[in-house]
């Protein structure tokens, strides 16, 4: 696959420069693609990656943030947790040879999470230069969804915290679409990031809206995982072939396989029919199918799944490993079954880095900033887009970011005058 021309500007600056990149832009703009080619020639153990959280980080194949830099759960605040992470001799050796990493999620991570995880690198590199001296390419957009307090409720945004203007990230916005050709659903996107609903996200939307709706060929997305579980042994059930199970099959310690089983994309039980609608949860390196592909389950063997996607493709699934990785980058844990879940519905969370064909989604009643962005930017065209309904109290977003990504704006017109 090509490189757009944004992707080619950025990509010089990650290859060839020396600076902390911020690499944002709107979902489907190619942000974990420019990644992995960033990353396809570099060592993982000098320059690994991280997310922030296990859901993330066994999908991209790292290591959680909390656990790479030995925050644990901050446990008793930031001086206690830099304490104990100093005293971590293995944690110091980790930090002093690496080049740098790659974070992924960042807006997920909060401002006083990274604050201490910048502090404790500094001082385990005895070094003052932010990060200590390590390089750090922070992949993420703040308009999708916050980082989680419940103990807050402030959105404690990574970009507000004096560790972000002290690791002094040079920005890389991504404009050209990579996922869309749509552009009257790119507009409409553009306007839904900023929490803008004008006439003409009025009139999108409410053209989308339908009661009389086929769920067996969508995906439905749910806020609530209740629900996305509910609707799946619901369709499930009423195809009359027979029914196959597949056990996951986990191997690590304990503790490991108890997060996989709370982090991977598959279920402990994988319960499939011929003929049932399923999603891929992995790229396929030949590009035939990505993380989020549906299609029609044709035939089902023992190692094999047959199935036909939603561009006639028909293509075999054979079972894959989803690793966690300690800190030191290695595998304490892995699930092994076929990288499919049924796809009549799942979550908005879930959902995140899939890239659907066809949805059918519910705009009411939502709470987090980004969240309805986050779900309409999973589809690669309206035409695909089914709504139960919205409401315009739904699509929101933080004021805070909204200022953020204007003055990105400001320092990239000022680089760059026209």
């Amino acid at each position: 696959m090509l490189l757009s021309h944004c992707q080619e500007q950025a990509d010089k600056l990650l290859e060839t420069g020396r600076d902390n990149i911020f690499l944002t832009g709107h979902a489907g703009s190619g942000k974990s693609f420019l990644t992995r080619h960033f990353l396809r020639h570099r060592d993982r153990k000098s320059f690994p990656v991280v997310a922030s959280t296990g859901a993330a980080a066994v999908l991209v194949g790292g290591r959680t943030f909390h656990s790479f830099f030995g925050l644990g759960i901050l446990e008793g605040g930031p001086i206690p947790t830099i304490a104990k992470a100093m005293a971590d001799r293995r944690l110091i050796k980790r930090l002093r040879t690496m080049e740098g990493f790659v974070l992924d999620e960042v807006s997920m991570i909060s401002g006083p999470t990274l604050n201490v995880a910048e502090t404790i690198c500094r001082q385990a590199r005895d070094d003052p230069r932010p990060w200590g001296g390590a390089r750090v390419i922070a992949v993420g957009d703040f308009a999708q969804l916050p980082p989680v307090n419940p103990h807050s409720r402030k959105k404690e945004w990574a970009f507000l915290d004096p560790a972000w203007e002290r690791s002094q990230f040079s920005p890389v916005m991504l404009k050209s679409i990579q996922r869309s050709e749509d552009e009257a659903y790119l507009r409409v996107l553009n306007w839904i990031r900023e929490g803008q609903v004008n006439d003409e996200v009025r009139n999108y939307l409410d053209r989308r809206v339908d009661e009389d709706i086929d769920e067996s060929k969508s995906t439905h997305l749910f806020p609530h995982r209740s629900r996305a579980d509910q609707l799946n042994f619901q369709r499930l059930s009423e195809i009359e072939s027979p029914m196959r199970e597949f056990q996951t099959e986990y191997w690590g310690s304990l503790h490991g396989i108890a997060s996989l089983k709370k982090q991977a994309p598959i279920p402990e039980l994988l319960q499939l029919k011929k003929s049932a609608l399923v999603m891929i949860r992995v790229n396929d390196p030949g590009l035939r199918y990505v993380n989020g592909s549906t299609g029609i389950i044709q035939s089902i063997e023992e190692e094999c799944l047959v199935i036909e996607l939603k561009n006639k493709t028909v293509v075999e699934i054979r079972p894959s490993a989803f690793s966690l990785l300690n800190a030191e980058g290695e595998i304490t844990a892995s699930a092994t079954n076929f990288p499919v879940m049924l796809a009549y519905a799942t979550t908005i969370h879930k959902a995140q880095g899939a890239t659907l064909d066809r949805m059918v989604c519910d705009l009411r009643h939502l709470w987090e900033p980004g969240q309805a962005y986050v779900a309409l930017s999973r589809l690669r065209s309206g035409d695909g887009l089914t709504l139960v309904g919205w409401e315009e109290s739904s699509i929101r977003v933080d004021p805070q970011v909204t200022e953020f990504y204007r003055s990105i704006a400001r320092q990239n017109e000022v680089q760059s005058p026209t």
